[in-house]
């Protein structure tokens, strides 16, 4: 098993965020988490990522506890991306990504000639080898957020976490980091991504999960998950999940209250 996620919780002082969250993943596999504002799902995602210790309970990578792993163990297994990244000082996009071959080397360490092939080869997965030289602040938000995913890609993880990789970006945007989850899953990465779009899931999971009021209300294939009856639960509107024959799969729909 890739992933395995066992009774995890966690708190902020007395606050609950989330607790008795359990699932699995397998290679090639995409969970989409979804739910609400404050439902915890960036939590969680940082959780996993290590960024974050939880209250109880345990994460494992390929069978391994992370908590024996180490920061810089944890960086060698799994890839994180961010919401939003702010880089302040004047990186190429290529330097930028190659920084996501920190845990790969010594401290003070440069750069080896196979850690920029390594970052070049990154790009090209998505698609922004052209943009190489180009300086990370000149980016658009699509661009960007294709970036971010290039830097963990070149950490050469086995479990890529995606935190809201959709949110701020235009129809477009994504639509292209959707397809990059869609291809770096056939490659057979292992993804967990969370999104406040159930119909994502539609498009790239493998499974789903619903997190509301701090607990898994929800687990399973995305068409057990993602239904009409448990979107609205969630989200505490009225939803309509609707099969589109020519298309051959199904949609999630907000629908307007009267």
């Amino acid at each position: 098993m890739m992933l395995e996620v066992n009774s995890l919780a966690f708190s902020y002082g007395n606050g609950l965020v989330f607790e008795n969250v359990s699932f699995s993943l397998k290679k090639g596999e995409v969970m989409c988490i979804l739910g609400p504002n404050g439902a915890g799902k960036s939590t969680l995602i940082k959780c996993i990522a290590g960024i974050l210790k939880p209250s109880t309970g345990s994460v494992r990578i390929l069978g391994e506890d992370t908590t024996s792993l180490g920061a810089k163990g944890i960086a060698r297994h799994i890839g994180y991306v961010p919401q939003q990244n702010e880089v302040v000082f004047p990186f190429t996009v290529l330097d930028f990504v190659v920084m996501g071959r920190a845990p790969h080397l010594s401290m003070f360490a440069s750069p080896r000639a196979e850690d920029m092939e390594l970052a070049r080869e990154s790009l090209a997965v998505v698609g922004l080898s052209d943009l190489a030289e180009r300086p990370v602040a000149s980016l658009s938000g699509g661009q960007s957020q294709m970036v971010l995913i290039a830097r963990a890609l070149v950490q050469q993880p086995s479990l890529l976490l995606l935190d809201e990789p959709t949110s701020h970006l235009d129809f477009g945007n994504q639509v292209l980091v959707l397809e990059t989850v869609q291809r770096l899953a056939s490659l057979g990465m292992s993804i967990v991504m969370n999104t406040h779009m159930p119909d994502h899931a539609f498009l790239v999971g493998s499974r789903a999960a619903a997190l509301e009021g701090g607990r898994l209300v929800a687990l399973g294939e995305v068409e057990t998950v993602v239904t009409g009856k448990m979107m609205s639960s969630v989200y505490g509107v009225k939803v309509a999940v609707r099969e589109i024959e020519d298309m051959k799969r199904k949609v999630c729909l907000p629908l307007r209250g009267k």
